[in-house]
């Protein structure tokens, strides 16, 4: 095969942009219906519908109801490692790096995310069920483990006197309590305090974890 043929297969291979966008909406339905019910409840049915295809699309596109959960669960969690890894490589380039530091470095990228994109609410809470679910410890693993176990060696050279199991639980605490405020920022005012703004809790809430680690 020459080289010319071999660029025609590829060019023939590759998905139209038509077929691109017609991923990103399926995906975007996933996460949506599976924020929302959660993978037990949600149907390929329910997916469908939200991205106002036919089921056939849906399979086509993203497979079976398990194959979706995991393409809505990595294609968001390279750009999220990404941007924490740059956060702490910006927290490292300025003064001595503190506990604080290296906490909002992991955190702040989330609520950031968030607020340039409504839709990353909706991953935080597949994320958030990932965390708690056995079914999904290979995702763990595959997709947010190495980025965590980074900030838990950062964290353990600033806090030297703290073991590894102290510093592995500590960041799993803070990791619930960011997803907390992800996922359901309105309880503090319903629950009847002054919510404040997004900085002052994501403020709250680094200060809130990092005295975690003093215990």
């Amino acid at each position: 095969m020459n080289p010319d043929q071999a660029t025609d297969i590829k060019r023939k291979r590759a998905p139209s942009k038509r077929s691109l966008a017609t991923r990103a909406r399926v995906l975007d339905a996933a996460e949506q219906v599976f924020a929302h019910r959660g993978f037990d409840g949600a149907t390929i049915r329910d997916i469908a519908s939200e991205a106002g295809e036919p089921i056939g699309t849906i399979h086509h596109h993203g497979g079976g109801k398990e194959a979706l959960f995991h393409q809505a669960v990595a294609r968001r969690a390279e750009a999220l490692s990404r941007t924490r890894l740059d956060a702490l490589e910006q927290a490292r380039g300025g003064q001595a790096m503190t506990l604080h530091d290296i906490l909002d470095a992991f955190m702040r990228p989330f609520f950031t995310l968030s607020a340039e994109d409504p839709r990353w609410r909706n991953y935080a809470r597949l994320v958030a069920f990932v965390s708690v679910d056995d079914r999904w410890r290979e995702l763990s693993a595959q997709y947010f483990d190495p980025t965590a176990a980074v900030f838990i060696a950062q964290i353990r050279l600033q806090l030297p006197h703290v073991s590894r199991q102290q510093a592995v639980a500590g960041f799993v605490f803070s990791v619930s309590a960011m997803l907390a405020l992800l996922t359901s920022n309105n309880r503090i005012g319903d629950l009847g305090a002054d919510d404040g703004t997004e900085e002052q809790q994501i403020a709250h809430l680094v200060r809130f974890c990092a005295a975690g680690f003093a215990g």
